[in-house]
């Protein structure tokens, strides 16, 4: 079979053209097994690399087990899995998902709920430029991208944007009717950028002192790759409502949005919100699974002894190269934005020619998103692979 073949699929992306067969640790293989070193991650899901033993005995037990029931029922693995996932967000209540868009509508509800337990009706947003929260037609409302959302129109009416990291250009937009503040904690999508500690401190104190929701989109930036469970501990802040996926699960379809105690008390109720599969034993296991390999592998403290090596290597970089104009990033999620004199996309051919994966990300940098198991000599394979293609293209 041509595994190319493109008939029967709806052709919403434009694809590499390399069919993984295997992975194993941090690299993948392709159908003539060329191995390639993956700094990508598959845009952020797969944190312990690939064929991780434990995570995978654990799938397959399930398997054997029980795979789907509904939420009409209890099961064996979804009370620790919120637990796990309640206790190291420092939040309250935890509704599970089968994706992280899925997670940012939920957290919209319920945000929505909050202010109309209050009395307001059709609760707005403010959310940020350069933001990506998803691609539904609610997450996409939240989303900055003007050509993601012109065909789709009309969307969720009472979405702002603002500057990031500029609390006052927040301020300007509050009105009797704002109901939450949504911000990635490390933007992604839209280029690398951290939310700054004031910045976010402030958003916490602005949400405090006018009863609005704060929600952290951690879907990318979470479970890990900032070198804590959740970026937004390094502003001594918890939000409101927290979005989560991606590594949460490690490669199965999930996600979730937890709750702080506030919300919970007043928010969505019986009835209010619903998924068929959320939750469901095969995808609890595998959470559970990623939080006991977190523990035994010592999974955050090695992202936090290897991100400065990280940082220097692609500072080294940036020194080298005049058309890299800056470097950006929190742990394990970092980026490198090029002028007009490079096209990404051509560092990316490049880079998968001689065996890296990276990610493209806002108007023309590089992503760096590797798997959170990643040692220094992978680290230094990665730049100097890096290096010999900028020098091909300078």
């Amino acid at each position: 079979m041509n595994y190319k073949d493109e008939s029967h699929l709806i052709g919403t992306y434009k694809k590499f053209q390399i069919v993984l067969k295997r992975g194993d640790g941090v690299y993948l293989f392709d159908e003539n097994d060329k191995k390639y070193l993956d700094f990508s991650s598959g845009i952020g899901v797969c944190g312990l690399g690939y064929n991780n033993i434990y995570f995978n005995n654990a799938l397959k037990s399930q398997i054997d087990k029980l795979i789907h029931t509904s939420n009409l029922y209890y099961h064996e693995n979804i009370a620790m899995a919120a637990t796990n996932l309640a206790k190291a967000s420092g939040l309250k209540s935890v509704f599970f998902t089968n994706s992280g868009t899925e997670a940012i509508e939920g957290a919209m509800k319920a945000a929505r709920r909050y202010a109309y337990n209050k009395g307001i009706k059709g609760g707005e947003f403010i959310a940020f430029e350069n933001s990506f929260h998803g691609r539904t037609l609610g997450a996409l409302s939240l989303t900055a991208t003007k050509t993601y959302k012109k065909p789709f129109k009309p969307l969720i009416k009472g979405v702002k944007f603002t500057k990031f990291n500029d609390i006052k250009s927040v301020k300007k937009l509050l009105s009797k009717k704002t109901c939450a503040i949504i911000l990635e904690s490390v933007q992604g999508e839209g280029g690398i950028r951290v939310a700054q500690k004031e910045f976010y401190q402030d958003l916490r104190k602005l949400c405090d002192k006018k009863d609005l929701v704060l929600i952290a989109d951690e879907i990318q930036c979470g479970m890990g790759r900032s070198g804590k469970f959740f970026a937004f501990e390094y502003a001594d802040i918890r939000p409101d409502i927290l979005a989560s996926a991606k590594a949460l699960g490690c490669g199965l379809s999930v996600g979730a949005f937890v709750l702080n105690e506030r919300i919970s008390k007043d928010s969505l109720m019986l009835g209010d919100h619903g998924s068929t599969y959320g939750g469901n034993p095969l995808a609890c296991a595998a959470i559970n699974a990623v939080f006991d390999i977190f523990s035994s592998e010592n999974i955050l403290k090695n992202v936090q002894v290897l991100t400065p090596i990280l940082e220097n290597k692609l500072d080294s970089l940036k020194a080298k190269f005049s058309f890299i104009k800056s470097r950006q990033g929190l742990g394990f999620m970092q980026g490198l934005s090029f002028d007009n004199r490079v096209n990404v996309s051509d560092i990316l051919s490049k880079c998968q020619e001689k065996g890296l994966l990276l990610l493209k990300c806002g108007q023309n940098d590089l992503r760096f998103l590797p798997p959170l198991i990643s040692k220094e000599e992978h680290i230094n394979k990665m730049s100097e692979i890096l290096e010999a293609v900028l020098r091909e293209v300078e």
